[in-house]
């Protein structure tokens, strides 16, 4: 019993004032004496209700031990400055791209399709490929321009499996590195 009488002694006695934040809540350190070695423990007294998602990141910092210094108020307003010119840099992002939107230059809002990717610059940047079409199909084809009967086969490009199925082992196959 006197045990918890110390604790609760201590608790208000020892302790000193690291800073208060925005909210109005407290931060406190005190050493405590645990297993014969001296620690730090801090701690928060809220104002109003306990709410600890309400607390600053910085602080949270602190009384999880990832910050030795408590957070000064220059800081905190230096901080906080920084926190509103993001939102308004993201704010003004956000009306320059629903004025690109509604210009035409970028995705169409109202039809709400999107434009299908340009396949035929994709194929370009493929060695040998060309894009060719058939007379009576307008489907798109990869061909190749070399012969390939002239290549080795192990540098012929194709999408198609090689190897045969007998010698499969589940398990055992490894990708290429």
């Amino acid at each position: 019993m006197s045990k918890w009488v110390s604790k609760i002694k201590g608790l208000f006695s020892s302790r000193t004032l690291a800073g208060v934040d925005k909210a109005g809540n407290r931060y406190f350190s005190r050493t405590e004496q645990i297993d014969g070695m001296m620690k730090e423990k801090r701690i928060v007294i809220f104002k109003g209700e306990e709410d600890p998602t309400s607390l600053p990141v910085e602080w949270i910092c602190w009384l999880s031990g990832q910050r030795k210094k408590a957070p000064t108020p220059e800081e905190m307003i230096e901080l906080e400055a920084k926190r509103e010119r993001v939102k308004m840099n993201v704010a003004m992002l956000k009306k320059e791209e629903e004025k690109r939107i509604l210009s035409g230059t970028g995705l169409q809002k109202s039809s709400g399709k999107i434009d299908a990717p340009d396949l035929k610059s994709f194929i370009q940047q493929f060695r040998d490929a060309s894009f060719e079409q058939t007379e009576g199909n307008e489907s798109e084809t990869i061909t190749d321009d070399s012969d390939e009967m002239d290549r080795d086969p192990s540098t012929i490009r194709t999408t198609e499996p090689t190897g045969s199925g007998a010698s499969f082992t589940p398990g055992t196959w490894q990708p290429p590195s």
